[in-house]
């Protein structure tokens, strides 16, 4: 699904949850295809994907998607850096406790909402305003295939991604006259962090373990990374207001 190196030749981008997983994958990936970028995290991983990619071309900040002054100062680093912004990936995010709804607390329900749901808001609200001052740009916004399907004991997850899709929907009607196009990835079972991928564990279990994604395996980071590069980059011009399984056929199943 990617196009050719250079894709994003001249194009600032910033990245959320850029320290691991799929954030780190793609922000990897965007500066392999010729973009700056701002590895934003809460983690302190940022700096060390910062350092993999090059001072010159990557920069760190620290910021939580939550926080509405973290996100104006994250896009504002974009534009005092690097002169604009071209690219938002709001990938941010966390699973929250997996238990049936009515076990789910009140303070859990507002982090994962906070996260999820309010970052991807902050995010947009900030970034594409960055946007609008220079002509146009890409947004893509992280869901999950849970915003397309019930996903057991995933409740509040699940509420707070679907509304990150229909965010999506409506705010890529909002700027489709204004170059600015919205979309977003919905990740099936993913070997990241959240699923249990660790330094110790950097592979997927067997194949075996994944009976319920037809492909009988787990995605990969770097394949969500592909098709965030495509939806970012000028090869899908024409694209807006998708929201994309990439979940080896479980939706579709």
């Amino acid at each position: 699904m990617t196009s050719a190196a250079g894709s994003l030749a001249g194009k600032v981008a910033v990245v959320t949850g850029a320290g691991s997983g799929i954030g780190r994958a793609t922000a990897l990936l965007f500066a392999e295809h010729g973009a700056k970028v701002v590895c934003a995290d809460r983690s302190g991983e940022q700096d060390a994907v910062t350092k993999e990619i090059g001072d010159d071309t990557a920069v760190a900040v620290h910021a939580d998607v939550s926080v509405a002054a973290d996100v104006k100062h994250m896009i504002g680093v974009a534009e005092e850096r690097f002169g604009r912004l071209d690219v938002l990936f709001n990938n941010a995010g966390f699973g929250g406790p997996r238990k049936p709804l009515v076990e789910q607390d009140e303070a859990t329900f507002d982090d994962v909402i906070a996260v999820n749901l309010k970052g991807v808001f902050l995010g947009m609200k900030y970034g594409i305003a960055a946007m609008l001052r220079t002509g146009g740009g890409s947004v893509v916004n992280t869901a999950s295939s849970a915003a397309l399907v019930g996903w057991k004991k995933h409740s509040v997850y699940a509420a707070a991604k679907g509304g990150v899709v229909q965010m999506t929907k409506s705010a890529a009607l909002d700027y489709a006259t204004q170059g600015i196009r919205i979309n977003a990835v919905c990740p099936g079972m993913t070997w990241t962090g959240l699923a249990g991928a660790s330094a110790q564990s950097p592979e997927p279990p067997p194949d075996a373990v994944m009976k319920a994604q037809p492909v009988h395996r787990w995605g990969l980071p770097s394949e969500l990374a592909a098709a965030v590069l495509f939806l970012a980059s000028d090869a899908s011009s024409f694209v807006t207001g998708v929201a994309l399984p990439v979940d080896g056929g479980y939706v579709a199943g």
